[in-house]
């Protein structure tokens, strides 16, 4: 599975005039923040960790800006362009730092595409994906055509109306990419191409937030619309007896078990626009019945399953102690414990959440109590109940 990504973020940023002859175009500050904070954010969500930008002109200013991740929870590493490379270029001298399978953005583009869908059409003789947006003007952007997941035929730039683009974000495979050859290269015009007449590009239409900053009018656009589109409402929810069978302190990766429709429950809310959030109590770790390593293992497959569904958990809280039974330094009476609402409280912080459409579905009375005192509704989960009617039921009064 692709867990990184290659952001290009070297171009000389023209159209913009005199803004960038200081300050490369993706480090443009929108809305007092540098725009590549934003599409770092989104991919740190989708659990992408691992990023390496492709800089050019102006490089040590934007090594200088992001560092090394660490103070945003990622693996920053930077590839310099020597000479302009091209989108092709940029991408296979850079391809050696990345894994099989990765990610491609445009540094001046935001697209909020569901990125483990997008890697999940790389399958069969699929070798490349491209994430597309319906648009109301393919003039400035040249358009595409679709057949099913496959792109059939790409436009010109100059036609007008409505189509569908590409909107800059990309899954591709090193075998792939090795097929550009050495030196200057563009993606767009020396491999997509190619792939189209073997029948091997595959394309996924969303309908999310797509910004362009490569305009001093579309700049402006990205001031007021990324910060409201970074407040999103949040999906909370409980974990055993929700998304997984509750074998009682569940913990071994062999024992997890989904419970039916719960993964596409989570698909659905991702493709909303919802941030889902995991927030469960875990006291066996308190009890010394399994390590909190052992809780992130099981995270981990259960983070690794959601992305081959095409869905993801954009972060989890959990609380190990307990007021009677913990033990040594988890023995206490935690405000993070269920029916106390200390989790979900945090999380509306560090998300800078929309809680006035924000909800919470879990399978106990404690879990509806914690919701309610943090201020959003919750709703009860049980045996029978399917979980995707519960969050499209929630979401609509949200």
């Amino acid at each position: 599975m692709a867990s990184q990504a290659l952001i290009l973020a070297g171009g000389l940023g023209t159209r913009l005039g005199d803004i960038t002859k200081e300050t490369p175009k993706p480090i443009l500050p929108v809305a007092g923040t540098p725009f590549l904070k934003f599409l770092l954010w989104n991919l740190k969500r989708h659990g992408v960790q691992q990023v390496t930008l492709s800089t050019g002109y102006l490089a040590g200013r934007v090594m200088d800006t992001l560092g090394d991740g660490s103070d945003i929870g990622m693996e920053l590493d930077y590839c310099e362009e020597t000479e302009p490379l091209g989108t092709g270029g940029a991408t296979k001298l850079a391809s050696s730092r990345l894994a099989d399978t990765f990610f491609v953005l445009n540094g001046d583009t935001l697209f909020d595409v569901n990125y483990w869908a997008l890697r999940n059409l790389l399958r069969g003789a699929r070798s490349g994906a491209i994430a597309l947006r319906e648009v109301s003007d393919v003039a400035r952007y040249g358009g595409c055509v679709l057949q099913g997941d496959r792109i059939t035929t790409f436009q010109e730039k100059g036609a007008t109306g409505p189509g569908v683009i590409n909107a800059g974000v990309y899954a591709l495979t090193q075998d792939t990419v090795k097929r550009l050859p050495n030196g200057a290269s563009s993606l767009e015009r020396d491999l997509f191409p190619q792939l189209v007449e073997e029948e091997g590009l595959a394309g996924l239409i969303s309908d999310g937030l797509f910004i362009d900053i490569g305009l001093p009018e579309t700049l402006e656009e990205a001031t007021m619309l990324l910060p409201r589109w970074k407040k999103k409402p949040c999906a909370f929810l409980d974990r055993d007896g929700v998304l997984n069978v509750n074998t009682h302190h569940t913990y071994r990766t062999t024992d997890l078990q989904w419970i039916a429709g719960s993964r596409e429950a989570v698909r659905w809310l991702n493709d909303a626009g919802f941030l889902v959030i995991v927030v469960t109590n875990q006291a066996g770790i308190g009890k010394g019945i399994y390590r909190e390593s052992d809780f992130h293992h099981f995270m981990a497959q259960m983070q690794a399953d959601l992305h081959a569904s095409g869905a993801h958990l954009d972060d989890v809280y959990f609380c190990p102690y307990h007021p009677t039974e913990g033990i040594g330094d988890y023995l206490q009476d935690s405000p993070d414990r269920k029916p106390k609402p200390g989790m979900i409280l945090r999380a509306l912080r560090d998300w800078e959440i929309d809680s006035s459409r924000s909800f919470l579905v879990g399978d106990h009375d404690t879990d509806i109590e914690a919701a309610e005192r943090a201020g959003i509704p919750g709703y009860k989960f049980s045996d029978g109940d399917h979980l995707l009617s519960i969050v499209k039921k929630a979401a609509s009064k949200s």
